[in-house]
C-alpha cells in the first residue's frame, strides 16, 4: 500500500534487523540505523550534524547509536558491499534485502483483533466483533469477493477499541511494556505521564483540555484502574460520561447500523463504493479535539457516500 502511494522511488528496504544483530550485537540499534539509511537517501530534512548533536544530547549509549547511523547510511550507499560484510558476520549463507510479509489473510486479520478485543474488555464483547464480520463475510461471499470484509474486520475493531481512560491504564500497566521500556535505558530513570484528565484538567482559550506532567506514582494507579475495565459502558463509567465517550460508543452503533443497510443493498457495482463506507473510520484519527475535527470532515463523507448509495448508480456518483 505504501508503495502505490509514494511509488518506487519513495519506496526503499534492507535488512535493518539482520545488520543491527550481525554487526552491533544488539537489534535495539535498528532505529538510528534506519535513521541512517532515510537521511543517506535524502527523506530526512536535517543536517547529520543535528542528528549526531541529539545523539549525544540523549545521553545513551552515545558512540553505539552513531556508528548504527553510519550503518545505515552505508546501507544506502553502497548495499552490495554491507551485503557482503553480513556474509562474513554470519559465516554461512547471505543477508537478502528484507522481504515484506506475506499479506494477512482475512481469518489472521480477525483473530488477531478477537484476541485483542478479550483482553480489551472481555470474551462476549470480542464475540460481537467476529459475529458481526462473519455476517459482512457471509453477504459478501455470493460476490466473490473479500475487500469489504476486511475493511469492516480492521475499522469496526478500531472503533471498538477506542482509547479511554481504561485502556491507557491497561496498556501503560502492561509488564511486557514496561519491561520494554526498561531495556531501551540504562541506568536510574523514572517514568513521566502527560495526561488531560477531563473531569480536573484545565483548558486553554479554545476550551481544548490541558494536558499535564505526572510523575512515576501514576503506574501504580494505572494498574488499579486496569482492573475496573469492566465498568466500561455501564452506569458506574465515570469516565464514560464524557460527551467524547458517548460520541465514542454511539459511533459503533452507528458504524453498523450503516454496513447493515449497505449488505441489504449490496451488488457487484456498488461493492467499491461499500468499500469506502466501510473505511471511513480511517479517517478519524488523534485524541481529543484533534479527533473531534477530523471526526467532522468524516462525517460529511460519510453521509454523501450513504447518500449515493441510496440512488441507483450512485456508485458512479460517491467515485
Amino acid at each position: 500500500d505504501i508503495g502505490r502511494a509514494v511509488g518506487p522511488q519513495g519506496l526503499s528496504g534492507f535488512d535493518a534487523d539482520a545488520m543491527a544483530s550481525r554487526l552491533m550485537s544488539d537489534t535495539i540499534y535498528v532505529n538510528p540505523m534506519i535513521l541512517g539509511y532515510a537521511w543517506q537517501k535524502g527523506w530526512v530534512p536535517l543536517g547529520r550534524e543535528a542528528l549526531l548533536r541529539a545523539m549525544e544530547l540523549n545521553g545513551v549509549q552515545v558512540e553505539n547509536n552513531k556508528t548504527a547511523f553510519e550503518w545505515g547510511r552505508q546501507a544506502a550507499h553502497d548495499w552490495q558491499r554491507v551485503e557482503k560484510l553480513l556474509k562474513d558476520a554470519s559465516g554461512a549463507g547471505g543477508a537478502q534485502v528484507i522481504e515484506f510479509k506475506k499479506r494477512e489473510t482475512l481469518e489472521s486479520i480477525i483473530a488477531r483483533r478477537v484476541e485483542f478485543l478479550t483482553g480489551y474488555q472481555n470474551a462476549a464483547y470480542a464475540k460481537r466483533y467476529r459475529d458481526f464480520v462473519s455476517q459482512v463475510q457471509q453477504r459478501e461471499a455470493v460476490l466473490g469477493k473479500t475487500a469489504l470484509s476486511e475493511a469492516v474486520a480492521r475499522y469496526l475493531f478500531k472503533l471498538m477499541a477506542y482509547k479511554d481512560e481504561y485502556e491507557v491504564a491497561r496498556l501503560h500497566s502492561d509488564p511486557a511494556f514496561v519491561e520494554r521500556i526498561k531495556g531501551m535505558f540504562e541506568g536510574e530513570f523514572t517514568f513521566n505521564y502527560y495526561l488531560a484528565p477531563p473531569k480536573t484538567a484545565q483548558r486553554n482559550e479554545k476550551g481544548e483540555l490541558i494536558k499535564k506532567k505526572y510523575g512515576q506514582s501514576m503506574l501504580r494507579n494505572f494498574r488499579w484502574l486496569a482492573k475496573l475495565k469492566g465498568l466500561r459502558g455501564t452506569a458506574l463509567d465515570i469516565f464514560g460520561r464524557t460527551e467524547e465517550r458517548q460520541t465514542e460508543r454511539a459511533l459503533i452503533g452507528q458504524y453498523r447500523a450503516s454496513i447493515e443497510e449497505v449488505l441489504g443493498a449490496l451488488t457487484a457495482e456498488n461493492h467499491a463504493t461499500a468499500v469506502e463506507i466501510a473505511r471511513i473510520p480511517e479517517q478519524i484519527k488523534g485524541y481529543g479535539h484533534v479527533k473531534e475535527r477530523n471526526l467532522q470532515a468524516a462525517r460529511a463523507r460519510w453521509d454523501e457516500l450513504m447518500a449515493a448509495y441510496r440512488q441507483p448508480g450512485g456508485q458512479q456518483k460517491a467515485a
